[in-house]
């Protein structure tokens, strides 16, 4: 009988995928996506597949990529140090406005969001002129930025000091919400905005070039990778970690105005540090696994060693998590990163009307526009099922449910 939570495929000449994926649906494309990678001769013991896996661009979002003396940066991305931030504050539901269109009001006042392309147009996700807060955070970060830019001056001329503390597009979010105990939480998810972007870019072509006629051999030209000792491996190295650190400041500071903004539209006074978790879900870290030290690439995946809190968020109108890592070492000590798109956002455009968005997110003050429709709930997959498939990887602390959402 098979013991073990998860599936199994094992292709001649590649590494085994181990797929936590019980329930829920797993699209033929990212299949195909995953046994690339696992080609790979770089990959150590097997690859880890979260049940919110979904198809991305070079690597699979949802799995977790263990390399030994290498990393491929499209498997980290271009929204490197992308995650979670949560605190439970000493509010009950009942401190809440009646009406909360004025806290949301607030939020989106206090946290740059969205974004302005044209030209000639300020773009309302940037600091027209950044706060004491966002320039405290960049005096962090300017002196490793400075060595970032003297190796790659490309970088230089990105949006950085501009858009630490702001939101962003697209899944990203600020939440109000409420435990099963109907005490108000604060949450919010994002990374490293503009500067992350242009870095995750810039190492994936520089890969790319490195790999020379060698790329030839790679199952997909995105799964380029840097070796260690390799002209970039050193520069990619730091600068990753870099934007990683950029990404926690970044939602560290957007968490402190939002809660600010609450406390001018929130009669009773109230504290917000009963409780924080703080992690990426979109990154790369040095580990120690079976054995032997390596890189552990979570693309869409959460750290969940044994004790540790992460945060596993549902969509717009579903429940979100606060979960304790059970040690899993099968999954690299890793979980979900939420419930995984079930729909390209091009296809939920097409799907989704703005009249099935509303009903979905109907206890929800939110944006109910056709914007936003591609974030709707019935674009993701069924949060239960998610947390159903990954029962051994993690155990629920508490449960939320969003009361008010601003999406970017």
């Amino acid at each position: 009988m098979n013991q073990t939570a998860y599936n199994i495929i094992h292709d001649p000449g590649a590494a085994p995928i181990k797929l936590w994926t019980r329930g829920v649906p797993l699209e033929d494309e990212a299949r195909e996506q995953l046994r690339n990678i696992a080609k790979l001769p770089i990959i150590h013991r097997h690859i880890a597949v979260m049940p919110d896996v979904h198809l991305g661009k070079g690597a699979t979002v949802g799995s977790v990529v263990p390399t030994v003396g290498a990393i491929i940066p499209a498997a980290v991305g271009v929204d490197i140090g992308c995650g979670m931030i949560a605190a439970r504050t000493t509010l009950m539901a009942g401190d809440l406005p009646d009406s909360l269109a004025g806290l949301r009001q607030a939020i989106e006042r206090a946290v740059p969001h969205g974004r302005v392309a044209a030209r000639g147009k300020r773009d309302p996700g940037a600091w027209a002129s950044p706060p004491e807060r966002a320039i405290e955070g960049w005096a962090t970060l300017a002196q490793g930025f400075r060595r970032i830019t003297h190796a790659h001056p490309r970088l230089a001329k990105t949006n950085n000091l501009h858009h630490l503390g702001t939101l962003g597009t697209g899944n990203h979010f600020v939440e109000v919400c409420l435990d099963e105990a109907q005490r108000v939480w604060f949450m919010l998810h994002s990374g490293s905005r503009g500067v992350g972007n242009a870095i995750g870019t810039h190492f994936i072509e520089l890969a790319k070039q490195d790999m020379g006629r060698h790329i030839a051999n790679l199952p997909d030209v995105d799964l380029a990778y840097l070796r260690e000792g390799s002209q970039h491996y050193d520069d990619y190295v730091f600068a990753v970690e870099w934007a990683q650190h950029y990404a926690r400041i970044n939602r560290q500071i957007m968490m402190r105005n939002a809660v600010d903004a609450a406390r001018r539209v929130i009669a009773k006074p109230f504290e917000a540090q009963a409780e924080a978790v703080n992690c990426h879900h979109n990154y790369v870290s040095r580990e120690h696994h079976f054995g032997k030290d390596i890189f552990v690439t979570r693309k869409g995946a959460v750290s969940a060693r044994k004790g540790e809190l992460g945060i596993i968020p549902g969509s717009m109108g579903t429940r979100s998590y606060i979960v304790r890592g059970l040690g899993n070492a099968e999954s690299f000590h890793s979980c979900s990163h939420g419930a995984g798109r079930v729909m390209s956002r091009t296809r939920a455009r097409k799907l989704i009307s703005v009249e099935a968005h509303a009903r979905a997110t109907a206890h929800v003050e939110c944006r109910k526009d056709a914007e936003v429709v591609d974030e709707s709930p019935a674009a993701y997959k069924s949060i239960e099922a998610v947390m159903d498939a990954q029962k051994d990887l993690v155990e629920v602390v508490h449960t939320l449910r969003q009361v008010v959402c601003v999406k970017g």
